[in-house]
């Protein structure tokens, strides 16, 4: 009999120790599995993973669907996490088949990643390099330059420390998903306000102790997620920015402007730190939807009306 307490200890450990998974990752790994198997009524007492099913699952996803509280998105993120416990039972001979493999999706619909134009990002940027005396503020200005000049993830850019970058601050060393790491270039006006900004921790003693992070609260201690979030959000919606503002959209707007101007979608991929090229061609359809928005104002047969 597996004690089930046990060997979800043992599979969190495995996600962070060999797939190295962030922690937030982690967290949303044992709270799906934990989910499930709630709802299926196990307990250190009676559960054995070889007595589960492709249909318990299979009628797990009818239950989440008819909740109506999750799309299908989130349902499918769920399934996911299952998934990747079986493929690890079946690796450490728990069970002798992998049944969540025959279990599938959702279809979800194709969205696409919601950016910044061009012109209104052009307005927020010029109000960010504006100098100031003014810790918080430069603070603020640079981690929205920062996302958008390199393309970061939430998560990384508050790993941030001040070591990463180069000796002469032109490129920056980022730890991403699964601990890989890739060198993203720091254009020299981003370089000059990186450097400002360090100039004013030290002007005004912000960090006197041995705390390495680039962004820190006004009482010198490494920035939290939250507070990042909220920063961008108040940012973007000063800006004029209308629907969705996170720094997942500046993320999104970074890779979009960048393959607007001409650049190489491997390229894209390398900044982004994505795994695949296939999550980096999302941003061709906000290309080819950026060219029927100038097709529509600029064809002779649209102007019209026909």
């Amino acid at each position: 009999m597996v004690i089930f307490a046990r060997m979800l200890d043992e599979f969190i450990r495995y996600l962070e120790s060999e797939r190295r998974y962030s922690p937030l990752t982690v967290r949303n790994y044992r709270r799906d599995i934990e989910a499930f198997m709630e709802w299926l009524g196990a307990d250190d007492a009676t559960f054995d993973p070889r007595r589960i099913a492709a249909e318990d699952i299979r009628e797990w996803i009818v239950h989440l669907s008819d909740q109506g509280r999750l799309c299908a998105a989130s349902i499918n993120r769920e399934v996911s996490s299952v998934r990747s416990l079986f493929r690890w039972l079946l690796r450490t001979g728990a069970v002798e088949r992998d049944v969540a493999q025959f279990v599938g999706s959702l279809r979800t619909s194709k969205r696409l990643p919601a950016f910044v134009p061009e012109s209104r990002m052009a307005g927020i940027v010029g109000v960010c390099k504006c100098d100031t005396e003014d810790f918080l503020a430069e603070r603020n200005a640079l981690i929205v330059l920062l996302f958008y000049a390199c393309g970061l993830r939430l998560a990384e850019l508050v790993a941030v420390d001040r070591d990463d970058f180069s000796e002469d601050f032109a490129s920056l060393r980022i730890c991403g998903k699964g601990d890989k790491q890739r060198m993203v270039p720091v254009l020299e006006s981003l370089r000059e306000k990186i450097l400002y900004y360090l100039g004013l921790i030290e002007r005004q003693n912000i960090c006197n102790s041995s705390e390495k992070a680039l962004f820190l609260t006004h009482k010198g201690k490494r920035i939290s997620r939250t507070t990042v979030y909220r920063v961008v959000c108040e940012a973007l919606g000063q800006g004029g920015v209308q629907g969705k503002k996170s720094p997942h959209v500046l993320r999104h707007t970074f890779a979009t402007h960048l393959l607007n101007g001409g650049a190489d979608m491997r390229e894209i991929q390398e900044l982004l730190g994505h795994a695949s090229l296939q999550a980096t061609q999302v941003y061709t359809h906000n290309s080819i939807a950026r060219l029927r928005e100038v097709y529509a104002k600029a064809h002779p047969r649209e102007k019209e009306g026909k």
